[in-house]
């Protein structure tokens, strides 16, 4: 926990509480918390939805949900859980329905608080109208600690952005909010601070003179399920690229903060994003690709491509690739290339962040048999299994000089450790007050500068993106992207 630690307990509202999100990523990473004993005894959650439902027929459907995670078998467990809701029906849009959440949430209790936290797991065009009644009803003052959680994206470009920033803070304070991208949540992620600023063999080589370029894939093999009203309108640079893959990027690039104080985290992600080359002009068509999914096959199944998806126009340019070249005008990354991508229907569910050192200054071994030998590597996988993996070359044992890799790959956690999920973590700092691992505005502002050339761009040419099968890992222009040869993807 960081200095900006605060109140614990509170009372959790969950505004789309049946929706996608909350059914696979709140409600479970809720219930481990509670499992864990890392809830407040106290704390009532307020499960927020249009369903006509009782709170005994919500907590009937809960079941499922948990049973389909793999969780909630514990009956005694599963049965303190479920005490602490109350479910609440209404139009998100009506005054009654805060009526009721307002009658709810004073409703006497056990160790009751009065410090409440609002999740918006809903569509980004009902945040205003949510926040306004909220306002409206007076719940978002009084006594206690009020918090609001915004789900990405956060806008659809810098104008809309800087709109919604505005109507927030008409009726919440920035302390109170909290942008949320689960990535920073990861486990790997959290770790690469520690792993570059603990360790003494690495912080000194992280930079221009030793690192030769970086890579960053986020890779998705399913498609866009039932999705397609939000996603064809959003596409991959809104949905991935402005805010994973970026955040990503300045996790990656940052200087080391002063403290670990959200403040001084903060400022140093959006020092790399102020220095991120413009991708402008001839640049854009030099640096950056957008795909789009044909049909093909993924893991052994024919599946359809884009355009025939349920729900996606006949017409529709919405990019479901994006690789982009980016370059980072500052003293420790000057002429590093960054490298990132990410795409639906590849061949697999992976995310990794890879890092290719330079080769050594002089090649002494240019006249054996190992004078091509590779660079190094080191590989921080976030998904399937989070993983370090570093690459190290060594003499193969013999009569003759030949060199061999030597892979270190350690698993992150022990085999005895949990494996937890992001939205734990992330759950947990919203309810102690703790927001290093969220998103200031300047960052979301900033990002949406990077990304808006290629918005602009993209929005105007009406040409189609470029064509790729599923279960390929997305256009082959992406896999030229630079000119170097040596430059190539590591899977």
């Amino acid at each position: 926990m960081s200095e900006d630690a605060g109140p614990g307990p509170c009372h959790f509202v969950i505004f789309g509480a049946t929706g996608h999100l909350s059914r696979t990523k709140l409600l479970p990473a809720l219930y481990r918390l509670h499992a864990l004993g890392r809830l407040n005894q106290g704390m009532a959650i307020v499960a927020m939805g249009r369903r006509p439902w009782s709170t005994e027929q919500w907590c009937g459907h809960l079941r499922d949900w948990l049973a389909a995670a793999g969780i909630g078998e514990d009956a005694d467990g599963f049965g303190e859980f479920v005490a602490r809701f109350e479910y609440v029906e209404g139009d998100l849009r009506e005054e009654a329905t805060y009526t009721r959440l307002f009658e709810s949430l004073s409703r006497p209790r056990p160790g009751a608080c009065e410090n409440v936290i609002f999740y918006l797991a809903i569509r980004p065009e009902d945040f205003m109208p949510v926040v306004d009644r909220l306002d409206q009803a007076g719940l978002n003052s009084g006594h206690g600690r009020h918090r609001i959680v915004v789900e990405k994206p956060f806008g659809r470009d810098l104008a809309t952005a800087e709109a919604l920033n505005r109507e927030l803070h008409q009726h919440f304070g920035e302390d109170q909010v909290y942008r949320i991208d689960h990535y920073l949540g990861k486990e790997t992620v959290q770790n690469l601070t520690v792993l570059r600023f603990a360790n003494t063999l690495i912080e000194p080589i992280w930079n221009r003179n030793y690192i030769d370029h970086v890579q960053i894939t986020v890779a998705e093999d399913a498609g866009i399920s039932t999705r397609a009203g939000y996603f064809d309108s959003a596409g991959t640079l809104r949905d991935m690229v402005q805010n994973h893959l970026l955040q990503l990027v300045s996790v990656v690039a940052m200087e080391p903060p002063a403290t670990l104080s959200s403040r001084d985290r903060r400022d140093e992600k959006v020092k790399v994003f102020r220095s991120i080359r413009p991708l402008e002009g001839a640049l854009l068509e030099q640096h950056a690709v957008r795909g789009q999914y044909a049909a093909g096959t993924v893991a052994g199944e024919a599946v359809p491509g884009y355009l025939e998806e349920e729900g996606v126009p006949a017409d529709s340019r919405t990019e479901t690739f994006v690789a982009l070249r980016l370059f980072i005008d500052n003293w420790r990354w000057r002429n590093v290339p960054f490298y990132i991508r990410t795409g639906k229907r590849m061949p697999a569910k992976h995310s990794q962040i890879a890092i290719r050192f330079r080769h050594p200054p002089q090649q002494l071994f240019q006249s054996t048999p190992i004078a091509e030998i590779d660079a190094n590597w080191i590989r921080l996988q976030l998904q399937p299994e989070e993983c370090i993996e570093i690459d190290l070359h060594a003499k193969e044992p013999g009569l003759d000089l030949r060199s061999r890799v030597l892979r270190f790959s350690t698993s992150y956690r022990n085999s005895d450790e949990p494996a937890g999920d992001a939205y734990e973590t992330l759950l947990l700092d919203v309810i102690e007050g703790d927001r290093s691992l969220f998103i200031r505005f300047d960052e979301v502002e900033e990002s949406w500068r990077v990304v808006a050339p290629l918005l602009d761009a993209w929005s105007a040419d009406e040409r189609p993106p470029t064509s790729y099968a599923a279960g390929t890992w997305g256009p082959k222009a992406a896999d030229v992207l630079s000119s170097h040869r040596e430059h190539r993807w590591r899977v």
